[in-house]
């Protein structure tokens, strides 16, 4: 590791503790030329993933959007916080785990439902209504009795 003072290439480790919930590693370091200490942390390194919308375009993956689907979804029922922050990592770590650098949103958007369905019915229905663009009741009412069948 590069010393930050005096731009030596060679350092000696003197503690190290993990921080962030073990998810990345806070290093004390010692030049060895100069002696001067400085701070490194080590992380994983986590491929970016691209999102291909329904137009094509892409944009970079953003957690607190799907997020902010799951939560607008679930307001006012009976859902925590931590287990819709659960959904979001489960869904990233299946994400990360395909190794695919692009992901179509329709993939994210079914795995939302398909974790909604099993959380709360009310919001996978509002979390479907959105996501499906239902354009009339008819549609709508196939996908509730869809759900009551399934039950």
């Amino acid at each position: 590791m590069k010393c930050p003072y005096c731009g030596y290439e060679e350092s000696k480790v003197i503690d190290s503790r993990p921080v962030e919930e073990n998810s990345s590693i806070r290093r004390r370091r010692e030049c060895l030329n100069c002696s001067r200490r400085f701070t490194t942390y080590e992380m994983v390194e986590t491929i970016s993933l691209v999102v291909v919308k329904r137009d094509l375009s892409r944009q970079p993956y953003d957690r607190n959007k799907v997020l902010g689907g799951i939560m607008r979804a679930c307001e006012k029922r009976p859902v925590s916080l931590n287990k819709m922050e659960s959904i979001v990592d489960d869904i990233e770590s299946e994400l990360y785990q395909s190794m695919c650098r692009e992901v179509e949103s329709n993939t994210i958007g079914e795995k939302v439902m398909s974790k909604l369905k099993d959380l709360d019915e009310v919001a996978y229905v509002r979390f479907a209504s959105v996501y499906k663009r239902f354009n009339d009741l008819e549609t709508f009412m196939d996908e509730l009795k869809e759900l009551i069948k399934n039950k």
